[in-house]
């Protein structure tokens, strides 16, 4: 694969953001001699990275993986997090305490939300270690490529907690097999790539990470050829159903697309197919 482009205007301290081709941003944690791992400075601005793209008219398809090829992401920097951490600092009583930590968990929440947030489709490549929090991130995204070498754990009970970030919210609802969900994070046992294939976790393995990436990449490249009202649209839908029963969700579905059969990308999709011509869509 080629070097790609730095994404103008996108400089940070903690990700290296790509623009591989029009319309792709692609997010790399650069963390690579921690493993990628995340302190409260990277997950935040992690969470600033996204919602920036989510609203960038530019941008119609993400990509997300870990710089170097050892790890997507170890999870939580534990050395990091114990160092002035809230987690470590007295209160007055345990209600006021538990007040700010309930904060600072939201926070985390809210920032590594912000991938199934964000408007644009997100296609996440895991490879090498991807440990607790890279689960979390992963459920989030809406795509889920592996390398074959992954290695996932839900590492959080081995730290003495339940997972809180989103894991055993999402988990159940992507795999659907609930007896492998609750061993896997119960034990906190590795799973291979093959095995997270199988029950369905991800989508695609490939043989490597440069392989894998590179499947994000073209598929990115086709979703932003497609008109971003339609990709979109069917993100919000798509995640919407999942969270809502299916009266509900067809109501909603009703009235979003009483505004989306308006758009001049419909009109040009349904135009291109009797021509059998390829649209072009403006930005959204």
């Amino acid at each position: 694969m080629s070097a790609q482009t730095p994404l103008s205007g996108y400089t940070y301290t903690y990700f290296n953001i790509y623009s591989p081709t029009d319309g792709v941003a692609h997010v790399e944690i650069n963390r690579p001699k921690k493993l990628n791992a995340f302190s409260e400075p990277v997950w935040l601005e992690f969470g600033r990275i996204f919602t920036r793209l989510s609203g960038d008219e530019n941008i119609r398809a993400v990509v997300l993986s870990g710089s170097g090829d050892r790890a997507f992401t170890a999870g939580l920097d534990v050395q990091a997090s114990s160092e002035g951490s809230q987690l470590f600092v007295e209160g007055p009583d345990a209600a006021r305490k538990a007040k700010g930590l309930r904060s600072h968990i939201e926070e985390f929440q809210g920032c590594i939300g912000a991938v199934e947030k964000c408007e644009k489709p997100v296609i996440v490549v895991l490879h090498g270690v991807a440990l607790g929090l890279a689960i979390d991130i992963a459920c989030c995204a809406d795509i889920r490529i592996a390398a074959s070498n992954t290695r996932f754990a839900v590492k959080e009970v081995d730290i003495g907690i339940p997972a809180d970030i989103g894991t055993l919210t999402r988990l159940p609802k992507i795999v659907g097999n609930h007896s492998w969900v609750k061993e896997v994070c119960l034990t906190a046992r590795d799973f291979s790539a093959a095995e997270a294939r199988e029950v369905g976790f991800v989508g695609s393995v490939r043989e490597s990470k440069a392989a894998a990436l590179q499947a994000a990449l073209d598929m990115a490249g086709q979703l932003a050829s497609k008109s971003p009202v339609a990709v979109q649209g069917t993100k919000e839908l798509l995640n919407h159903g999942r969270d809502h029963g299916t009266v509900e969700s067809l109501r909603y579905t009703a009235v979003w697309n009483s505004v989306a059969v308006q758009s001049e990308d419909f009109k040009k999709g349904i135009v291109s197919g009797l021509k059998k011509t390829k649209p072009t869509f403006a930005k959204l």
